[in-house]
């Protein structure tokens, strides 16, 4: 089954997360790996090939290979949320930021606690000169993973920009 983000259900998602969530950082570091180790199983070793094939073309930045092999994966296995994910990076790096979006929004409508999927469309409101946007998705990214590097630094380089300075 695809639809799954993790093989042992919901429930085990919801507890890695909150384990996340209460990590000293370098706990979170091993959860982190865990939960994104998990959201990239398919259920299908046809599956799993796909997303090695887009991987590995993504790490020879061969774009236009891997968002081939990455549509495939999303033909086959729809409600694989990773599979968007993944696609997104791909089309972002092959500067097609529109696609990058909708992508980007399926994999979170598929698995709501993508947090790689939040901070890929605030990297994207941050390319497009949205700081408001921006913000709210680093934001929306430390509430579930609060030692993400990526996003707390997204947060201190934007908050000067959005709130302003205490005098």
């Amino acid at each position: 089954m695809f639809s799954l983000p993790l093989a042992g259900g919901a429930a085990d998602q919801d507890a890695l997360l909150q384990q996340l969530r209460e990590a000293d950082p370098i706990e979170a570091s091993r959860i982190e790996r865990d939960i994104t180790r998990e959201w990239a199983r398919s259920g299908s070793a046809a599956m799993d090939f796909l997303l090695k094939r887009g991987r590995d073309a993504m790490d020879v930045e061969d774009y236009r290979t891997a968002i081939e092999h990455f549509t495939a994966l999303t033909d086959h296995a729809p409600e694989f949320a990773e599979a968007y994910h993944l696609r997104a990076m791909a089309f972002y790096r092959a500067d097609m930021i529109g696609p990058a979006l909708g992508d980007l929004e399926t994999a979170l409508r598929l698995n709501p606690d993508h947090f790689g999927a939040m901070r890929g469309l605030a990297v994207i409101f941050e390319t497009l000169d949205d700081p408001v946007r921006a913000l709210a998705g680093y934001e929306m990214v430390l509430r579930l993973n609060p030692h993400d590097e990526d996003a707390q630094d997204g947060v201190e380089r934007l908050k000067n920009a959005v709130r302003g300075r205490d005098l």
